[in-house]
């Protein structure tokens, strides 16, 4: 079955073709850094005038590489939930055009489940699964048992952990995006530069809950309180410090997901899934097999969402022209 996925939740512009859920045919995506970084983040009106203006073209240019046209797709998934309003109704309104023009069936596709699904597209991996979904909007450990069936075990009571590395690199003047300015800093740090204290969640029952505003604030406010004297005071000392303390205590939250459950597997997503760091440290266990899905799908692409909406469409979901896009989703289910 050959699916059209497009993605369009906040400032890439995607389409890809994916064939029975595997195998990646095309995969177009036309980034807005550029217009975006004077700004040092993504201004949403912006966003969507600008996937208005190139969402005919990536997906005929992701046809035309995948030598397809829409005659031999079996049918369309996009993005429709969580994410910039905005921008999510201009690829949810073209493809529902581009199916209503076609006759081919169509779904809508969670952004959060679609990033889950990423690595997948490159590994075979068998359920259940830890699932690790890091980006700007999203910081989420979860079981998962099926392509949409996951229960959330841990996620963020504030900041996500790419949202605090962005704020601290824009506050600092480290470039955007800041996820990315502060990883190539930190390769020449030195994280004993600064001890950033441990987050602590007093209130209720947080065994996998992160909290990133805590440590932000150290990092922008209270710096002084917190570096070692004996350290040079520059900015590739404390991309490596702040660096170290937020996926710390993001690893440490998962070993108790994955020690309670007895799952040795981990399936990592999302932007923050192509942190240098992270990876080094997941590697670094070797009774666990931990999955991160190449670099160039870690951020938002279209076809994590022809992956997973393969599945949809096998299963005979279909929606119809009545489907809206929506910022936030309801909320997944959440361990006792």
């Amino acid at each position: 079955m050959t699916i059209l996925g497009i993605e369009s939740s906040c400032d890439e512009c995607a389409a890809a073709v994916v064939l029975d859920g595997r195998r990646v045919v095309s995969s177009v995506v036309a980034t807005q850094l550029e217009r975006h970084a004077e700004f040092d983040g993504v201004v949403p009106e912006i966003a969507s005038r600008l996937h208005t203006e190139w969402i005919e073209d990536v997906v005929a240019r992701s046809l035309g590489d995948a030598g397809v046209s829409m005659a031999g797709v079996d049918g369309l998934a996009v993005t429709s939930r969580p994410g910039l309003a905005g921008s999510l109704l201009v690829g949810v309104s073209f493809a529902k055009a581009l199916a209503w023009s076609t006759g081919k069936p169509f779904v809508g596709v969670n952004h959060v489940l679609a990033h889950l699904y990423a690595p997948l597209l490159s590994e075979d991996v068998a359920y259940p699964f830890i699932g690790l979904m890091v980006s700007g909007g999203h910081t989420l450990i979860c079981r998962a048992d099926g392509f949409d069936d996951i229960t959330v075990l841990g996620t963020t009571i504030d900041d996500a952990i790419g949202e605090a590395f962005d704020k601290v690199a824009k506050h600092y003047g480290f470039g955007y995006p800041g996820g990315s300015a502060i990883d190539a800093l930190a390769r020449s740090g030195d994280p004993r530069a600064c001890r950033f204290p441990s987050t602590n969640l007093y209130k209720g029952e947080h065994r996998y809950d992160v909290s990133y505003s805590g440590i932000k604030t150290a990092a922008i406010r209270q710096l002084d309180q917190f570096w070692n004297p004996a350290y040079e005071r520059n900015d590739r000392n404390l991309a490596a410090a702040f660096e170290k303390a937020a996926v710390d205590m993001l690893v440490s939250r998962l070993l108790r997901a994955i020690e309670d459950t007895g799952i040795k597997t981990v399936v990592a997503g999302g932007g923050v899934a192509a942190n240098t760091y992270l990876r080094a440290r997941l590697a670094a266990k070797p009774d666990l097999r931990v999955i991160f899905p190449p670099l160039s799908l870690c951020g938002d692409n279209a076809a994590m969402v022809a992956g997973i909406g393969y599945h949809m469409l096998a299963r005979g979901d279909r929606d119809g022209l009545e489907l809206n896009a929506s910022p936030r989703v309801a909320g997944f289910k959440r361990s006792a």
